[in-house]
């Protein structure tokens, strides 16, 4: 029966396409029952494919939905079905491919432009997965008052479209579609807090709106509010327990909260789905290494460079390691890949960075000093940094923190000993005093908590009238600075899986607000963890961070940033006499016993002998240190910067006489 009348083959696809709604299993019957009247009829046929795809039948709809791709070329759906079986298998180069077509034939779609964005995302293009979400937003927009905003925002005119989609919301307050596009603004321009606000005022005006609720989730995450993005993020998983994005954010979610193996098992679980995932790899193998699962990590950085060879944070991140050498191949892969075809700057920065750590392995100073050299200059071109700026600070702080601004404010904070802030460079020992004192059973260590530079700049946000921050502190009431101590402890408590009584917050720019910690936590113990200024300067220059550290790509920077550092310890150590006590690295490694038992007598903690066998403490470590504070302590890193002298008088010039004064 293959003439079956036009209009009763069209009320039979009207009624599967409304099936496919609710009971795709019995839509799929539909098309099938179709197909047998008008075999081979190409809409039918895609209704089967759909059928089978939301059924989990990937292979049935693979079956189906890529012949017909190829007869169908006209087709915007047939493509954007292909895209997602495609996606669904972990094929994400062919799925971008499938949605291009799919947007190209009609422009109208957000489904597949929404799609295209989580493609190239897990590819790690994020600003052209940004420019297809904003296509999604032009495509959903049905109000011609917000089509303006839309086309603003997918022309990168981001100030157009903030200014369009104010307008639009002081006129229409509970637009929450609006609202959305402004967040996605703010998040483009970097303006996390704005952002966070618009969309928790969206989700309060429209708690379904799933879309918004993912936004708040990275907006959250990229301000290291892990646990805020956690409480977003798990109920998405309630609802599509399978989605991809949700469960790789939860994983990174987890790994800020300490929670490793539970992200370690979500990144396996997304990989299991989608083995195809270039960066899922990466962000496993970062999982595996923080777990102190080396082999492991390597194994998951191996896959992730088979699969993208041209991905320059792989090469880094197997440098990063510390302990694992390059092998000459993989040193002549990174080579051709910088002198070949153009890189995006990220890959190149990471690149160079990466065979710098391979050439100084291999004793080529020169080579490698051009490299680390070539990566900090892209860096810093990308980064704001204003020297005068930090030194400026500083300057400010030591005018107000004198001994009677204390002895004024000796009331007030909370009176909780718990908190061991390691402060200092990075790359100055600090991850090591960390492992020793997490080492002791009443110890447990955590990460570089954001909290303290949060609260910092959350109060300079508010005294915007009265004087910037560190100003800002003068006026806070007792009932305020313990009010402060007692929200930072409940921020951390997150971090705090042992039960221990004490834990360690390893953020080494909180030198900057110790005036702020001794405020609103009077008990706390403060530890400078410091090193020789060219080794320590130096060794931070040819590390790439991945985020706060912005002073560290330029050797003349970065002096100025360590005499800077110097002074103000040595003005607190002034007004405030014992309150911090000072590891000199070097010391440490010279006679570790002794300067282990002074640390531990500061805090107040009896001796302990794992404290001396820290290496064998298993627990995660985030830092670039990771691996080496898993062997016992050695010396052979002490001098390293020697081998690099004739090419750091930048770094001499800048820390002038710090130089002969650093201890």
């Amino acid at each position: 029966m293959t003439d079956a009348p036009a209009g009763s083959l069209d009320a039979a696809l009207a009624h599967a396409a409304k099936l496919m709604l609710t009971r795709p299993d019995l839509a799929q019957q539909q098309a099938v029952a179709i197909l047998e009247a008008v075999p081979g009829d190409p809409r039918a046929l895609l209704v089967l494919g759909m059928a089978r795809r939301r059924t989990g039948d990937l292979a049935g709809a693979r079956a189906v939905l890529e012949p017909l791709a190829e007869t169908q070329p006209r087709s915007a759906q047939t493509h954007y079905e292909w895209g997602m079986v495609l996606a669904s298998e972990g094929e994400a180069a062919a799925a971008i491919t499938a949605f291009r077509h799919a947007v190209d034939l009609k422009r109208a779609m957000p489904e597949a432009w929404r799609a295209l964005g989580d493609q190239l995302t897990a590819l790690g293009d994020k600003a052209a997965a940004d420019r297809a979400y904003a296509e999604q937003i032009r495509a959903s927009v049905n109000d011609p008052r917000l089509l303006a905003a839309a086309d603003a925002m997918c022309d990168d005119k981001l100030d157009v479209a903030e200014h369009l989609l104010r307008d639009h919301l002081r006129a229409h307050p509970s637009d929450v579609a609006a609202m959305r596009m402004l967040a996605e603004t703010g998040t483009r321009l970097g303006r996390y807090g704005d952002a966070e606000a618009l969309l928790t005022q969206c989700l309060a005006l429209s708690p379904s709106f799933s879309g918004a609720r993912y936004n708040l989730a990275i907006v959250l995450y990229r301000q290291q509010k892990a646990a805020e993005a956690i409480a977003q993020v798990e109920p998405l998983l309630v609802d599509d327990a399978q989605e991809p994005n949700y469960r790789n954010l939860l994983a990174a979610c987890c790994g800020l909260v300490g929670e490793y193996q539970r992200a370690i098992a979500l990144y396996e679980g997304v990989l299991a789905d989608f083995p195809n995932q270039p960066k899922v790899w990466l962000s496993y193998g970062h999982a595996l290494k923080t777990a102190g699962r080396r082999a492991d990590a390597v194994a998951a950085y191996d896959r992730c460079m088979a699969m993208a060879p041209r991905l320059g944070e792989t090469y880094w991140s197997l440098a990063n390691l510390k302990t694992v050498p390059f092998s000459r191949r993989q040193t002549l892969a990174m080579e051709a890949l910088l002198a070949g075809e153009a890189l995006d700057a990220e890959d190149q920065w990471h690149l160079h960075y990466a065979l710098g750590k391979a050439l100084e392995d291999a004793g080529d100073f020169d080579a490698s000093f051009e490299h680390y050299a070539k990566g900090a200059r892209l860096r810093r071109a990308e980064l704001p940094y204003d020297v005068d700026q930090t030194t400026a600070q500083m300057r400010r702080a030591k005018a107000l923190f004198t001994p009677a601004f204390f002895v004024d404010r000796s009331s007030g904070g909370s009176d909780a000993p718990d908190p061991i802030f390691i402060v200092g460079l990075p790359r100055s020992g600090s991850t090591l005093i960390e492992q020793i004192l997490a080492s002791h059973s009443a110890v447990e260590g955590t990460m570089e908590l954001p909290e303290i530079v949060s609260i910092a700049r959350d109060l300079g946000r508010q005294d915007g009238k009265g004087g910037a921050y560190p100003e800002a502190l003068a006026r806070l009431s007792p009932s305020e600075r313990t009010a402060l101590g007692d929200d930072f402890l409940a921020r951390t408590r997150i971090q705090r899986k042992l039960g221990r009584p004490f834990f360690i917050d390893k953020m080494p720019n909180n030198f900057q607000h110790i005036g702020l910690i001794k405020l609103i936590l009077p008990n706390a113990k403060i530890i400078d963890a410091r090193r020789h200024p060219m080794a320590a300067c130096f060794s931070a220059f040819k590390q790439h961070f991945a985020r706060g550290q912005a002073f560290s790509y330029d050797l003349g920077d970065l002096g100025r940033y360590y005499a800077d550092y110097v002074e103000i310890m040595s003005h607190y150590d002034a007004v405030m006499p014992g309150a911090v006590h000072r590891v000199i690295y070097e010391d440490l490694v010279d006679d570790t016993e002794a300067e282990v038992h002074r640390l531990l007598a500061y805090c107040g903690l009896p001796f302990e002998d794992g404290c001396l066998r820290f290496y064998d403490n298993d627990r995660a470590v985030r830092t670039a240190s990771s691996e080496q504070v898993r062997k016992p302590i050695f010396r052979e890193g002490l001098d390293q910067w020697r081998h690099y002298a004739p090419w750091l008088q930048p770094l001499r010039d800048a820390l002038g006489p710090t130089l002969q004064t650093w201890r």
